[in-house]
Formats: structure tokens, C-alpha cells, sequence
């Protein structure tokens, strides 16, 4: 169990470039040999696939992934899907105009939660490709709740303008307790400055102390 402080393109937004699940890690093309051994040895994953997403190496904003599928939007290529494919798991795109969909969906291996935006449109394609149960809500006022919600199969740490009911039902729906957090100095929003799996979380270099205590009580690190 390990928690570190990294940064990626000297950002501590660590989580805009890079997502894993428990087995795989992806990262944009050309990142550095010596940082991807880094990034491997500090999170415990056995695959590494470089790879770009509609062009672009926001991985993070532009995915959503557990052990059993990743989500894609809808403006990926055929070649980004054939490389993604390498992981063993379940590769498709969403059937929806929105694009950052890793900044409106939050999952892992026992549920995910979908922003409101889709209206349902998507449900079925979500179940499909993650193999899970999901609830649509928001997150403290806000519809991007793939930002707001970071979440394991150990825990799960959510913005902190989520109310009590929130967080009741986030915990209910991803069957893991969440408590609310910052990172990076005091942003709330969680997905873009961590990267996280069961057992292991990198978060951005600007994340305090205290930040540190929280993130890992409730990620159990």
C-alpha cells in the first residue's frame, strides 16, 4: 500500500494525462522511458500502453476505466482502439456527442456513477463495457461527476461541496465508503490532480500534508 507525489509534463494535473486500473497503466506516446518505469514501479502494474485518445494526450478527461472495459468518446480512431485493445479488456466508444466523458463518469469494479447530461442515453453502453450497475446524479450543485468522484475498490474521495446525502448514496453505489477531500493545495477537483488503483495512488506534487492524511484514509493506502 503506497501513496507518492509525482508530476507529468511538470504539472502536478497528474491525472489529465495518464489512467490505469489495477493491471494497466496508459500514457501518452513519447513519455519518457525513465518516468513510465517510474510511474510502473510506483503504482504495481504489469501493462503499459502508449497511446494517444482522438489525438490528444489527455487520456485521463478522455476515458473511463475499471478492470473490465474502458470507454472511449466517441471521436477516437479505429487504430487508438486497436492499441487499447492490447490491454485484454472490453474497448468501445461511447455513444454520445460528449467527448471528455472521464470528467462525467466515475467507476470501478462494483458501480459507476454517470452524469445527468446523458439523460439516460448511454446507460446500456456503460453497462455493457464496465460490467457494472450505475446511478446517474450530480455532485455538489455540479453535472461533472467524473471530476468530482475518484474512486477504488478499496474507497472512494469526492469533492467537498458534496452534502451528506451525496456521499450516502456515492458510497451506496460504488459499495465503498468516500469521504470528502482536496488535493493539490486545495482543488476540489479530484480526478484531474490523482491517479488511482487498489493498493497504490499518485497525486499531484502540490498535494499537502494534511491532503496526504485524507487521500490516503480513504483509499486506504
Amino acid at each position: 500500500m503506497v501513496i507518492n507525489k509525482y508530476d507529468v509534463y511538470r504539472s502536478p494535473n497528474v491525472g489529465l494525462f495518464v489512467r490505469t486500473n489495477d493491471d494497466t497503466l496508459l500514457l501518452p506516446f513519447g513519455y519518457a522511458e525513465t518516468k513510465t518505469k517510474k510511474l510502473k514501479e510506483y503504482l504495481a502494474v504489469e501493462k503499459i500502453i502508449h497511446v494517444s485518445v482522438a489525438g490528444t494526450r489527455l487520456i485521463g478527461p478522455m476515458t473511463v476505466m475499471n478492470n473490465n472495459g474502458i470507454l472511449l468518446p466517441s471521436t477516437v480512431s479505429d487504430e487508438e482502439i486497436r492499441i487499447l485493445k492490447q490491454s485484454g479488456l472490453n474497448v468501445e466508444r461511447l455513444k454520445s456527442k460528449y467527448t471528455a466523458i472521464g470528467n462525467l463518469i466515475s467507476a470501478n469494479d462494483k458501480g459507476a456513477i454517470v452524469s445527468n447530461l446523458f439523460e439516460g442515453e448511454v446507460d446500456q453502453n456503460i453497462k455493457d463495457i464496465l460490467g457494472v450497475p450505475l446511478q446517474t446524479m450530480s455532485v455538489g450543485g455540479f453535472v461533472q461527476v467524473g471530476s468530482m468522484v475518484v474512486a477504488t475498490n478499496a474507497g472512494a474521495i469526492v469533492h467537498p461541496k458534496a452534502n451528506d446525502v451525496e456521499i450516502h448514496r456515492i458510497s451506496e453505489i460504488l459499495q465503498v465508503e468516500a469521504e470528502p477531500v482536496t488535493v493539490n493545495g486545495g482543488s476540489p477537483f479530484l480526478s484531474s490532480g490523482i491517479i488511482a488503483k487498489f493498493g497504490s495512488v499518485i497525486v499531484g506534487n502540490l498535494t499537502t500534508g494534511p491532503e496526504l492524511i485524507m487521500i490516503s484514509r480513504a483509499l486506504k493506502v
